[in-house]
This record gives C-alpha cells, structure tokens and sequence, in this order.
C-alpha cells in the first residue's frame, strides 16, 4: 500500500488506520475519502457507499465508518492527460 499523496510506501503501518494517522514521507492525513476503496471522484457525492455522510475536503481526515483503505489510491500527475491527448490525436489523425 502506498500514500494518495506521494505514493511512498506505507507497509510499516498497518491498517485500520487511525484518524490521526499520517504519511511518514509527506506527512498527509491517511484517514481521507482519497484513500478510501469506496471514493470514485465520478460520482456527485465522491462515495460509492450510499448510506455514507458526505464529505466536504475529501483530502482531509473524516470521522467515515466506512472507511477501508485501498491500494491504488495514488495517482502520478499528468500521466493520464498526455495518454489521453495521444489517443484524441489518433482518433482525428492528427500527427503530434
């Protein structure tokens, strides 16, 4: 498991995380809908459980009883716009 922050790893911590538990590398919040299996940024409310409280900063730590860690929370930045400006250009054949 990694940090949703700055994807350092977390193996020397073990879940349930606790409210105030924090990142060693980057010091986040670890308790926080981003890291959360049941966050989906899609959705209006950001959370596929649907009986859930919403949550306003979804990067900040919440009192969510339905909160479970997941693994794939971290995102490196930009790797998914040029992917998808490449596959726009093939799809109008427009050369880079």
């Amino acid at each position: 498991m990694v940090c949703w922050k700055c994807g350092a790893s977390l193996a020397d911590l073990s879940p349930p995380f606790s409210r105030t538990e924090e990142c060693r590398a980057c010091r986040a919040q670890l308790h926080v809908c981003r890291m959360c299996r049941f966050f989906d940024a899609r959705r209006t409310r950001g959370c596929l459980e649907p009986v859930a409280e919403e949550v306003v900063d979804r990067t900040r730590a919440n009192f969510c009883g339905y909160f479970q860690p997941r693994g794939g929370a971290w995102q490196p930045a930009g790797g998914g716009a040029a992917e998808a400006r490449a596959a726009l250009d093939a799809l109008f054949d427009r050369k880079p």
